[in-house]
């Protein structure tokens, strides 16, 4: 059993809002990334915000440690509930978005391997086992990894422990929920319910292979 989390990969504000509202009793949180922030600005967070719902911003901040702390503190202002950062940068960049996620009471979750094919060029040969020991030992509250490729999510999850797992690629990119669904504590997914003819029945159907 996991949590059904919406990318909101949109740049129309109003049809990001109102996709969000209809879908709202079939998700858990609501993951809002850059093509939406930068069409939109910050504020449609306090829209979105009124659907009830965690909102993770899916920022990857990847830079140097004062940097991401300025970046992450924008976000939690914002009344955002999580942060996703990247790790390749190292434990202090890593640790400076913990610092301020939980400084807000929030959350802060470490790609460790992508969902896309390219991935496979960076993060395997140890990399993704590298950056999830760095995430466990920064104390952030979890790491991001694939649903298109479950035996890599399961051989992370031996490394965090019970650190959540939050886990894109169902859909679009070919992942199952249902086989991934398991060992995540969440199942992001953007096209497979934004592109859909009927976005709600489909936010049903992914909520139901959750559980």
């Amino acid at each position: 059993m996991s949590d059904l989390i919406l990318a909101l990969d949109l740049t129309d504000a109003k049809k990001a809002v109102d996709l969000a509202k209809k879908t709202a009793p079939f998700l858990d949180a609501i993951k809002v990334g850059y093509p939406l922030i930068l069409a939109a600005g910050l504020a449609v967070v306090d829209d979105l915000l009124a659907c009830g719902l965690p909102i993770i911003a899916d920022f990857k901040v990847a830079d140097i440690p004062n940097t991401n702390y300025l970046i992450a503190e924008q976000v939690f202002k914002s009344g955002i509930f999580g942060i996703i950062c990247h790790g390749f940068t190292g434990s202090d960049s890593i640790t400076a978005c913990v610092d301020v996620a939980h400084d807000a009471g929030g959350e802060c979750y470490v790609v460790c391997e992508m969902s896309h094919l390219g991935a496979e060029e960076f993060f395997h040969h140890g990399t993704a086992e590298r950056i999830a020991a760095l995430a466990t030992g920064c104390g952030a509250d979890g790491i991001i990894a694939p649903a298109t490729r479950p035996e890599r999510t399961q051989m992370l999850r031996e490394i965090i422990g019970s650190k959540k797992i939050l886990s894109p690629g169902v859909g679009a990119q070919g992942g199952d929920a249902a086989s991934i669904s398991a060992f995540v504590d969440g199942i992001i997914i953007g096209r497979g319910i934004y592109e859909a003819e009927d976005p709600k029945a489909a936010a049903a159907r992914y909520a139901m292979a959750c559980r």
